[in-house]
């Protein structure tokens, strides 16, 4: 049996950073907290927890210690407010994702109405919104255009949560254009894909065709993983998303002469060794 690797997988640049910067900054300054979940991976955030890293819901959580901003970024309001309180922050968030904010608060000053297409309840989403001063708006797909806001500006921009498709934003925009054009008097689209997580999609989309199995490893929670799973079943593969190696069931691998394996963005690379481990001893049994 073949065991393939995705080409493109694993720990992107933001997380690698964002980890980095965490375990940089508790080593200097002792024990912090972190304003939620690193990234959406239980072994991550438990090695963090090992080293000195407690997650918080809320900053009066504090306690005098520092705080992480994730990756995922908060809003600007949460920002100044810890600043505010006198709270030590160390700001991790990723790059592309401060990119979206200050989009976000740029266009919703220009007049526009914000659009991002996203999950309205993920922590990216909810903090890109939150540099909108509660103008803008979230929509997780195109059945919910359906239902935009008759009071919206005319002047829209449309945003995407980072992790979401080219694909899916894409049709996001023509089908805003096919069933609102009378609305819009100006359209602004920008590209806010990560380009790590498109590279890891088209890996993804290239394996599922070579192979007859994929595995996708990484948090339930994560939705880069999920996409990742969503390209397997599009492509006509039996995918499974797993979160660890203990989850792989003997019956998958019967009779599969190929089997490819990805990761998600925030999956780190000795869970994916662990799998392709277990899927090795299964082999040889």
């Amino acid at each position: 049996m073949e065991i393939i690797k995705a080409r493109d997988m694993g720990f992107c640049f933001g997380v690698r950073r964002a980890l980095e910067m965490m375990e940089e900054a508790v080593c200097k300054q002792g024990p912090m907290a972190s304003l939620g979940s690193i990234v959406h991976n239980r072994q991550v955030v438990e090695d963090l927890r090992r080293q000195g890293v407690e997650v918080i819901t809320d900053p009066a959580e504090a306690e005098g210690r520092p705080v992480a901003i994730t990756a995922h970024g908060v809003g600007r309001e949460v920002m100044e407010g810890m600043r505010r309180r006198g709270i030590r922050v160390v700001d991790t968030t990723c790059p592309i994702v401060s990119r979206s904010q200050q989009w976000a608060r740029r266009l919703t000053e220009e007049g526009f109405a914000v659009i991002v297409f996203g999950d309205p309840n993920h922590r990216e989403v909810r903090g890109v919104l939150g540099w909108t001063g509660g103008k803008g708006l979230a929509i997780p797909d195109e059945a919910c255009l359906e239902s935009l806001p008759r009071d919206l500006p005319s002047r829209m921009a449309l945003l995407s949560q980072t992790t979401e498709t080219g694909a899916r934003f894409a049709s996001f925009v023509k089908k805003l254009l096919e069933t609102h054009m009378e609305r819009v008097s100006e359209l602004r689209v920008i590209n806010t894909l990560c380009n790590a997580t498109s590279s890891q999609q088209a890996a993804a989309q290239e394996l599922a065709r070579r192979v007859d199995l994929m595995i996708i490893i990484g948090g339930r929670d994560s939705a880069n993983t999920r996409h990742l799973a969503d390209v397997g079943h599009h492509e006509g593969v039996e995918t499974h998303h797993v979160e660890s190696a203990t989850e792989i069931e003997p019956e998958w691998v019967n009779g599969r002469r190929s089997i490819g394996v990805t990761a998600g963005a925030s999956t780190p690379d000795y869970v994916v060794d662990e799998v392709v481990a277990r899927l090795q001893e299964l082999d040889r049994r």
